[in-house]
């Protein structure tokens, strides 16, 4: 006996056509570097003082007065609140730099700090502007051969020093202290760099008391301040 099998033929559905890929007639933004902010609506130099004067204000909130410190009739301006804070200390040392980038560019050879406080912004602005950073020590402070200057004070004499091979002659420096006062201590160190033939671009501070006329004592040598208080 035969078997005769029958298969009833299955109707399978065409498969749909795959689309077309068209591509966009809208041309591609251009390529975002890292690190940088989308397109703006303000002007880039608008933003840019915008941004500077947000920085100076953050700076300027981080300095506190005491009246009559260290004597009658002196207002202490402290900057101890700046120095906790990262991100006014940043600010600071961003708006000192930026102001140095613009007026010299890669003209400055090293950032020159007097002691003490201009210890605590002059290494960091030297990092900053890809720099060395070199000391100015009262004096008895630095080891090896020094070369010295000295100022006057209301109570006396004070020395300033400086290491004979610190620079080369011709190198151009810019001095970096926290206040300009009275402009004596600037004045002597533009001073003492001139012993080693050293070029000053400029002097710059965190703070300036106007009052004091320090910047008239500094001649020729231009100054830079972030802050200005009577």
């Amino acid at each position: 006996m035969k078997y005769e099998t029958s298969y009833r033929k299955r109707r399978v559905a065409p498969l749909a056509p795959r689309p077309s890929f068209r591509p966009s007639l809208r041309p591609a933004p251009p390529p975002r570097r890292r690190g940088t902010a989308g397109p703006s609506r303000y002007p880039a130099d608008t933003r840019g003082r915008s941004m500077a004067d947000s920085d100076l204000q953050l700076v300027a909130r981080h300095i506190r007065s005491f009246p009559d410190f260290p004597i009658p009739g002196v207002l202490f301006r402290d900057i101890s609140p700046l120095l906790k804070d990262p991100d006014s200390f940043r600010a600071s040392i961003s708006l000192l730099a930026n102001h140095l980038k613009k007026t010299h560019g890669s003209k400055i050879d090293y950032v020159v700090g007097l002691d003490s406080r201009g210890f605590l912004f002059g290494p960091s602005l030297a990092q900053e502007l890809g720099l060395g950073f070199v000391l100015i020590r009262k004096r008895g402070k630095l080891p090896g051969p020094t070369v010295s200057a000295s100022y006057t004070l209301e109570y006396g004499k004070a020395e300033l020093e400086i290491q004979k091979d610190a620079l080369e002659p011709g190198q151009k420096v810019v001095i970096v202290d926290d206040l300009l006062a009275t402009g004596g201590t600037m004045h002597t160190a533009c001073e003492l760099l001139g012993q080693l033939q050293a070029e000053v671009l400029e002097c710059v501070s965190l703070v300036e008391l106007t009052s004091l006329k320090g910047r008239e004592k500094l001649g020729a040598v231009p100054f830079f301040s972030l802050l200005q208080y009577e």
